[in-house]
């Protein structure tokens, strides 16, 4: 009797691990700015992804061997919606990792996880911050120079990123991107949004006042043709009164 031959199972890829996406409101919400602003920065760019919170499987056949960035960027991709990052299947890995950082995470964002983004993945820029300051230093950064990280120094109280080409330095007390090609801080996306509801009321008050000003040309020019008729109608009774 013939045996049947069966398929290997399926290796699958887990796309979550239940966890909370961050651990207090603060750093979620900078987590969810960083990366929307990050993506409105470079819509244009087809080539450009940006993500975070995303599962990066780094080795084939094992789904044990991931990790999850709180913001990265890869140049050099499809920019397209993912479920995981699986490398091989990629063009690329990250060029830009920043990790959000808390006492509770930031042993491993200074030891596991810095030495796997510089020996494995080759991360260009690994960047640690701690948006309530609870950790020293609440804010580094480091560029991948011969396989190595070195500490990125601050230039006017900001991080410069070659990566982005865009500085990271905290604004108002929070950590925001900064544009030194146009000396402007990247806008947030509640800010876009106000930016976007003032155009908007602008633009209506623009129309509005465009609208009065027809219905005043318009009234305008009825009262210089009731005018000229008026005129007109005049000069003619006073011929006839010269006729007569």
């Amino acid at each position: 009797m013939q045996k049947k031959i069966q398929s290997a199972p399926a290796i699958v890829y887990p796309e979550s691990d239940g966890m909370p996406m961050a651990e207090t409101d603060r750093h979620r919400d900078l987590m969810i700015d960083l990366i929307q602003t990050l993506k409105h920065h470079f819509w244009q760019a087809n080539d450009v992804y940006v993500s975070g919170n995303l599962f990066i499987y780094y080795e084939e056949g094992n789904p044990r061997k991931s990790i999850s960035p709180d913001v990265f960027v890869v140049f050099g991709v499809e920019k397209k919606l993912r479920n995981t990052y699986l490398t091989w299947n990629e063009a690329n890995t990250p060029d830009f990792v920043l990790e959000v950082a808390s006492p509770n995470t930031f042993r491993e964002d200074m030891g596991k996880k810095k030495d796997l983004y510089a020996s494995l993945l080759a991360v260009k820029e690994y960047y640690i911050y701690d948006p309530l300051g609870q950790i020293v230093p609440s804010f580094i950064g480091y560029r991948l120079i011969d396989g190595e990280y070195q500490e990125i120094e601050f230039v006017n109280d900001r991080l410069p990123s070659a990566v982005l080409g865009l500085e990271l330095g905290e604004h108002e007390g929070v950590l925001r991107l900064y544009d030194p090609n146009n000396s402007q801080w990247l806008q947030t996306p509640p800010e876009r949004a106000e930016t976007a509801e003032a155009r908007a009321e602008t633009a209506e008050a623009r129309a509005q006042q465009e609208a009065f000003a027809r219905q005043t040309a318009e009234a305008r020019a009825e009262n210089a043709e009731v005018a000229l008729a008026r005129a007109l109608a005049e000069l003619e009774r006073l011929q006839a009164e010269r006729n007569n």
